[in-house]
């Protein structure tokens, strides 16, 4: 087996049993939480008797002791069998899988915007430290970082979609347009503007100031100063021998943050109406559906761990020496 090939094995095999444990705690904490699935069936009749409540307990297992229950949730884990949907009765693996594609693309929509506009941005900062432009950088970045994610949204709304009407306010494609294809596919980029853009603004703060601290650090380097020596111009210093070098802290901060964009999408999702995973886990816990509120806490740690696993390689990639190692 490659080393590649050899790294990634054992990393799965040192996750998995992180994401069991994930997997457990989530069911112990949302078990504490007051009220379950057949609470809210009997609240949506209207009235209920102590004989139904124990046989809706009873079809839905709510009935077992609290080990029992355990028990069986640990092991249908293993299996990956997330079981059904109390209210909707839909296995729950088939309800997250219809959302999770938009939620990606979200996701990685946002990553891309908020590494390509940050680092771009920490670059520029750095080259002209001590400039206006690296005052009126730093300045905008505290401005974004301290706005919250929802009214930025919501102004990204007024201003593009009601006022120039330039982007559509929300949705993942127009309804009833029937495209197929590429015309689909550029439908969907154009609901995702707004989203990506309001998810990616917060993050485009973060790696602009880590960017621009990485750039200063590595300026201060001795293979920096023998590049000079030998003539070469700033924008060749930048772009070729001090860019890779300062990406590696914004790397590894992306992997650390997959799990909050995660959560961060939800919100925007919401503001956006975009049929991703937010909506699906607002419901969910509105509606006490247990099995649906464990399945996608489960199924969000997977993507967390994949994706950082993801970042590693890539962080091998960028950095020769943790390759060998």
């Amino acid at each position: 087996m490659s080393g590649p090939l050899r790294f990634v094995a054992l990393r799965l095999l040192q996750v998995a049993p992180v994401v069991l444990a994930i997997g457990a705690l989530n069911f112990v904490l949302l078990k504490m939480a007051p009220g379950d699935a057949a609470d809210v069936l009997a609240g949506q009749m209207g009235h209920a008797t102590p004989e139904l409540m124990a046989e809706l307990r009873r079809e839905f297992g709510l009935d077992r002791p609290f080990h029992e229950q355990f028990g069986i949730y640990l092991l249908k884990l293993t299996t990956f069998d997330l079981g059904r949907s109390h209210l909707q009765q839909l296995p729950v693996i088939d309800l997250i899988l219809d959302r999770l594609p938009a939620t990606l693309i979200l996701m990685a929509s946002a990553i891309a915007v908020a590494m390509a506009v940050g680092v771009a941005l920490g670059v520029s900062a750095a080259r002209r430290q001590g400039t206006w432009l690296d005052g009126a950088i730093s300045v905008a970045a505290l401005i974004v970082y301290a706005t919250p994610a929802f009214w930025l949204g919501l102004m990204l709304i007024v201003l593009f979609s009601i006022h120039l009407d330039l982007v559509p306010s929300g949705g993942m494609a127009r309804i009833g347009a029937g495209l197929t294809g590429l015309a689909y596919a550029r439908d969907v980029a154009h609901h995702l503007i707004l989203p990506a853009v309001t998810l990616g603004l917060f993050y485009v703060a973060i790696y602009a100031r880590l960017m621009r601290a990485s750039m200063l650090e590595v300026y201060r380097l001795d293979y920096i100063a023998t590049a000079r020596a030998k003539g070469l111009s700033e924008g060749r210093i930048a772009w070729t021998h001090a860019f890779r070098n300062a990406l590696l802290p914004v790397v590894t901060l992306a992997g650390v943050q997959i799990g909050h964009i995660l959560g961060g999408s939800i919100l925007v999702e919401t503001v956006f109406a975009w049929p991703g995973l937010g909506r699906l886990v607002f419901d969910a816990l509105l509606q006490r559906d247990l099995n649906l509120l464990l399945g996608i806490l489960f199924v969000s740690s997977v993507v967390v761990v994949l994706a950082s696993l993801t970042v590693d390689l890539i962080y091998g990639l960028l950095d020769p020496r943790i390759s060998r190692e």
